[in-house]
């Protein structure tokens, strides 16, 4: 295993803006003067289906790629996301949960049930978990979209990545000019709930 390298996992579905919120992720960390590798995984994101980010930094890092147990950092915008990846993390690792639930087809055309015990389920495994809704926060600046950088501000935090960089100026220019201010807010809002 690479010495010094801390692996982050970004899950969620189509839509959910997890692929911005990993490149300003990575955009930050190689200011900050860390080598970072990372990967997509696409799925069915155009209908709904699973988003997984991988991404690893460090002084030196060889893979992107992590296998169960592996991960320090699992940060989903979706809470079922957070049940179906939760076996990547490494013991007494962390999880940022977003509180939105999103049902999927099986669901939605009454062939399933959304489960109702995911914080009871999540809480088997020896790890920390955080829950926020993003959402709710970015409802309350008045654009739902902002929610991978809410949940973006708070993982930073979370990983005590504050500090290492500017990261309002690396939002700034990550996302187009008319949703600056916004993304700035939502970012600043994340950290607040931290």
């Amino acid at each position: 295993m690479d010495q010094g390298v801390k692996r982050i996992m970004l899950a969620g579905v189509g839509g959910q803006g997890i692929l911005l919120a990993s490149r300003i992720l990575t955009s930050g960390l190689l200011k900050a003067g860390f080598d970072v590798k990372s990967s997509e995984v696409h799925g069915m994101a155009q209908r709904g289906g699973s988003v997984v980010t991988q991404l690893s930094y460090g002084k030196k890092v060889y893979s992107p790629i992590s296998g169960a147990g592996a991960v320090d950092l699992l940060v989903t915008l979706e809470k079922l996301e957070a049940l179906r990846y939760v076996h990547f993390l490494k013991k007494n690792g962390s999880l940022l949960m977003n509180a939105k639930e999103i049902p999927s087809l099986p669901v939605l055309i009454g062939a399933a049930e959304y489960p109702a015990d995911i914080e009871e389920r999540l809480s088997s495994y020896p790890i920390s978990l955080y829950t926020i809704d993003a959402d709710r926060e970015a409802e309350k600046l008045g654009n739902l979209k902002v929610m991978n950088v809410v949940l973006l501000g708070a993982m930073v935090k979370l990983a005590g990545l504050s500090e290492l960089v500017d990261w309002p100026s690396v939002v700034a220019e990550s996302v187009k000019p008319a949703y600056r201010e916004i993304n700035l807010k939502a970012f600043t809002a994340g950290q607040n709930l931290v």
